[in-house]
């Protein structure tokens, strides 16, 4: 076995309660490594096509990573993969938190969840037995009441309200942070499952103590040191990036009618800062501390992250910073996923505006938010159809050409006609409109160091494809995608800052070599870079991996792996019926220019989305060929 692995995985049959461990073959360790794409292998295997998401044939899968649970920085995820109630695709969801490092301390790599209870419970699994437990005294609380509740010292993975009437953006909790995104939480609230803790005392075994100690002192400091983990995210968290999305066009105003808002100073991370911040906060073992903790009633709670600020704030004309606060902590309790709770507020705001459906929701008005958001929690009144998501609602009351989603996922706060390759990650990301499937190419376009000219449609499909390899990749090991920023070395980012020609030098090879990049990925990244990286601190999850696991691993063995995990969920959504016709945008951003002094500023996506077929190795259909499954050693 390699190290980093517990060695075991529990499988647990909620309608009969039974249980029992089973392994996964060192061959498919080898191939999938952990979290995103083992979730995505193994639900393939056990998921039948065409399954309800919210019937009790659904299975969740929590998996965790080999870098989990070993120290090193920033590498404690927890996935959970299911089939998602709101875009019938294959939903991964990853965050903080503690459990993955909890259920390694119980002795399992692996959780399957199956069935569906026949009343409220939680289950337990720890290292002196695996139990499902009463919940009926934790049903109807919120997560924060509900984690004080279960056994001290666990990790939990917890929902509230929204999640036990099966809201489709419902989430789960981890501590404070979330698992958010197309429905985790109604899938658990489906099998009457409130929460999961687990714990224990086991540790996960290194092959290389030295070695891996060398290498996450070193990685640390490499965080440190770099300008956007060392500097920017603990300096002003995700909410930094909102003055400079809003510089560049691409902070979403008015359900996404405009990418700049006139108050964007009053919700940036400045702004947060001055006014609300009571101390920075990270996930667990993370050097880099990008959370934020505010003060909202007399009470400490997590501050907004970049995306709830934009959604909240700019995208429903709402620049009062305390009540995005407010508003963050209530979905938090309630569980329920602030992107998609804001989108569908905005939506139904121009509905009414546009006269299609009678609602006093309006732009700028904020005082019946909380009330909302609420009645999406419990389904009352107009919020059970709310609870639904933008693209039922625009079924039902028309304005799909503005109902700002895709594959039924609501769009985060980016509008792509500010970033054009952040709106082709959108369209082609397997979950739906994601940043982080997607690629999150607007780093390059708009929020990094690095501006690749943002509505250029030259080279996007290639750095698309890059981005989300990377992000792929780590997200496979364990790592926060955070980490993967230290790809761009701070000293070209210095001299990139220092000098005006290198910064027009560095733009252009990026966006001229971003199709080149995306062909030699498609070719075979592992006999073509048989080396670890030219840098260690470009990818450092590379020798990582390396000393935990004692397998020997490369540059090109990463950029495969980022590779496989995303056309494992692509053959998973290709057997539901996904096509080429899902790779889609609203109308509002691929037909309507945004600003009218400049006609390229609007998303062509057709003509990115051919590229992008090409050199990810999908037909025309974006189906991935027999030779791409081949080279990836995907098997059907």
């Amino acid at each position: 076995m390699y190290g980093g692995y517990m060695g075991k995985c529990l499988e647990v049959d909620l309608t009969s309660g039974a249980v029992r461990t089973f392994t996964i073959p060192q061959e498919t360790l080898g191939l999938y490594i952990g979290n995103k794409g083992l979730g995505a292998r193994l639900l393939y295997e056990r998921l039948a096509p065409g399954t309800d998401a919210l019937s009790p044939d659904n299975v969740i899968i929590v998996t965790s990573a080999p870098l989990t649970g070993t120290g090193m920085p920033s590498s404690n995820r927890t996935n959970i993969t299911t089939k998602s109630p709101a875009t019938g695709a294959i939903l991964n969801t990853n965050s903080g938190g503690h459990f993955s490092v909890n259920l390694k301390k119980a002795g399992y790599d692996v959780l399957v969840v199956m069935g569906k209870a026949p009343k409220p419970s939680y289950l337990s699994v720890t290292d002196e037995g695996v139990s499902i437990e009463s919940a009926a005294d934790l049903w109807g609380l919120g997560t924060e009441e509900t984690q004080e509740k279960l056994p001290k010292g666990m990790g939990n993975l917890v929902i509230g309200p929204a999640g036990e009437n099966l809201v489709k953006f419902a989430c789960v909790m981890s501590q404070e942070r979330c698992h958010g995104r197309a429905g985790i939480g109604a899938v658990f609230g489906s099998k009457n499952l409130k929460a999961i803790v687990s714990g224990g005392k086991q540790k996960p075994p290194i092959a290389d103590e030295a070695k891996a100690k060398e290498v996450q002192k070193k990685w640390r400091e490499v965080l440190k040191e770099h300008p956007t983990t060392g500097q920017q995210l603990p300096d002003y968290g995700t909410a930094a990036f909102i003055s400079r999305c809003n510089a560049a066009n691409a902070l979403p105003t008015k359900n996404f009618s405009s990418g700049h808002y006139e108050y964007g100073e009053d919700i940036s991370g400045e702004a947060l800062a001055e006014k609300y911040l009571v101390k920075n906060k990270g996930c667990y073992g993370c050097p880099v501390a990008c959370g934020r903790q505010v003060e909202v009633n007399g009470k400490k709670v997590k501050g907004p992250e970049y995306e709830t600020l934009g959604m909240f704030g700019s995208n429903i004309l709402n620049h009062d910073l305390g009540l995005i606060n407010e508003w963050n902590y209530v979905c938090d309790v309630l569980g329920m996923d602030t992107i998609s709770a804001a989108s569908t507020l905005g939506f139904m705001m121009e509905l009414g505006e546009k006269g299609m459906i009678q609602t006093d929701l309006a732009f700028g008005k904020t005082d019946n938010i909380a009330k909302y958001l609420e009645d999406m929690a419990f389904r009352r009144g107009i919020g059970d159809e709310m609870a639904e998501g933008v693209r039922w609602l625009a079924e039902k009351y028309g304005g799909m050409d503005f109902a700002m989603q895709s594959k039924g996922l609501e769009l985060p706060a980016y509008e792509p006609r500010g970033c054009v390759g952040h709106g082709l990650g959108y369209a082609v990301s397997n979950r739906g409109g994601c940043h982080l499937a997607g690629g999150y190419v607007v780093y390059l376009e708009a929020n990094g160091p690095i501006t690749v000219n943002p509505t250029a449609t030259t080279g996007k499909a290639g750095l698309a494809i890059l981005q989300q390899t990377v992000l792929e990749a780590a997200s496979n090991l364990g790592c926060c995608n955070f980490t993967v920023f230290t790809m761009l070395d701070p000293r070209l980012l210095k001299a990139n800052a220092k000098y005006d020609w290198l910064a027009k030098a560095v733009s252009a090879g990026f966006l001229y070599s971003g199709d080149l990049v995306g062909l030699a990925l498609r070719l075979g990244p592992a006999w073509s870079m048989p080396f670890k990286s030219p840098i260690f601190g470009m990818f450092p999850q590379i020798n990582a991996h390396e000393a935990v696991s004692g397998q020997k691993f490369t540059l090109g063995k990463f950029l495969e792996l980022g590779g496989r995990a995303w056309n494992m969920d692509r053959l998973f959504n290709t057997r539901e019926g996904f096509t080429a016709a899902d790779d889609t945008l609203p109308d509002r951003l691929t037909k309507e220019v945004q600003r009218m002094e400049d006609p390229t500023s609007i998303v062509q996506l057709e003509k990115m989305k051919k590229r992008y077929y090409l050199l990810r190795g999908l037909d025309t259909n974006g189906v991935p060929v027999a030779n791409t499954l081949k080279k990836f050693k995907i098997e059907k």
